[in-house]
């Protein structure tokens, strides 16, 4: 059989389930993508046995349906580079080849057999749940830096949804940093909560695109299903108890700067290279109107100072941080100014947004390193 569809459209596809594929697989299939013609649709489909994603798109043209598994790294690199124009596929499942013929040439390719190729687990009792597309993925991406790498706390290497009675918190943490989505219009009547792993939220970044839509989020206690577009994708939950993340946020900060976001981000580049590279621990000076930014590596006789003009309320505090975590810290806000929280040089930092969108409140927490005074 033969169908027809643009180049364009299909790479687009192509090129986000991949992002679901491991480089290495137990089952062979799993380096595969199934295609299924059903009339004039085009039904996809990745797995990595614990992440499933299915997409779809119109065909041109079509004269039967049909389903085959091809090659994932082959079909990706032919069909990513092509001008946009009219692709046709020439399936002949008997001999187990696909033709695929452009405007300058065609290559082929083997097929397989796709019902070797695992389903998607099933939501069972689910609860759904919807939110709006592009404040769901602003929340996740904001809170993806903030997730663990560690094989001894699994829990911690995913971001964590909490639906409750007065919000909707996206978490994420490594025991270091903390961020801290609250959207308070996402008021839930059914409590629940999950995790989801870090690779999913990677996948729902590369794939989201700019329209404007929602996200219906359907879950259970070990799996979970994302819809939208044409898009769904399928997982299975971090299993554990996620740590009670309000508890470790400081209440009372009497000490408060509020500083441009942007010149203290490159400020804070620039004197990191001179700090202690297994450590990049810098120190922040807050006195008056000045924040002074301090690093040092005596190993090689390097060191920097930097002073960032800030508005700060409180007595003078010396504390230091881990400057790439403040990087990121800063580098995943948006707004002009930040104010950073302190309390004393032993406890966690707090950093918000010295202007918060409506109905969303965002924290970031980084827990301070000890100074050599």
């Amino acid at each position: 059989m033969k169908f027809n569809v643009s180049s364009s459209s299909l790479a687009a596809k192509l090129v986000a389930l991949g992002k679901v594929i491991n480089s290495k697989n137990s089952l062979p299939i799993l380096g595969d993508i199934v295609f299924d013609i059903q009339g004039t649709q085009l039904n996809l489909m990745a797995s990595d046995s614990e992440v499933w994603m299915q997409t779809g798109l119109e065909l041109t043209e079509a004269d039967g349906d049909c389903s085959f598994a091809i090659g994932s790294h082959d079909i990706i690199e032919a069909v990513k580079g092509l001008s946009e124009q009219p692709l046709t596929f020439d399936v002949d499942l008997q001999k187990n080849l696909v033709k695929i013929i452009y405007n300058n040439g065609n290559f082929s390719m083997p097929v397989e057999d796709h019902k070797d190729f695992p389903k998607p687990v099933e939501i069972k009792g689910d609860v759904h749940k919807q939110i709006d597309k592009a404040i769901f993925n602003e929340c996740i991406s904001r809170a993806l830096f903030g997730c663990g790498d560690s094989d001894l706390r699994p829990v911690m290497n995913g971001e964590y949804f909490d639906f409750t009675d007065k919000y909707l918190a996206i978490v994420a943490s490594d025991g270091h940093k903390l961020v801290r989505n609250m959207l308070t219009e996402y008021k839930s009547e059914t409590i629940g909560s999950f995790i989801m792993p870090k690779k999913v939220v990677a996948v729902l970044r590369s794939t989201f695109n700019k329209e404007a839509g929602e996200v219906h989020l359907h879950f259970d206690d070990r799996n979970a299903k994302l819809e939208f577009d044409t898009t769904t994708i399928t997982f299975r939950l971090i299993e554990g108890r996620y740590p009670n993340y309000n508890s470790v946020i400081p209440q009372n900060n009497p000490n408060e700067a509020r500083v441009d976001r942007a010149c203290l981000l490159a400020a804070l580049k620039r004197v990191q290279n001179f700090s202690n590279s297994s450590s990049y621990l810098v120190c922040f000076r807050f006195e008056g109107d000045k924040l002074q930014l301090d690093a040092e590596d005596y190993d090689f006789s390097k060191t920097a100072t930097e002073d960032v003009a800030c508005e700060y309320n409180g007595s003078p505090l010396s504390i230091g941080f881990k400057s790439s975590t403040f990087v990121d810290i800063l580098a995943n806000m948006t707004s002009k100014e930040v104010i950073i929280q302190l309390s004393d040089p032993s406890r966690a930092a707090l950093v918000v947004p010295a202007e918060q969108k409506e109905g969303m409140e965002v924290l970031m927490l980084i827990m301070p390193m000890l100074l050599n005074n």
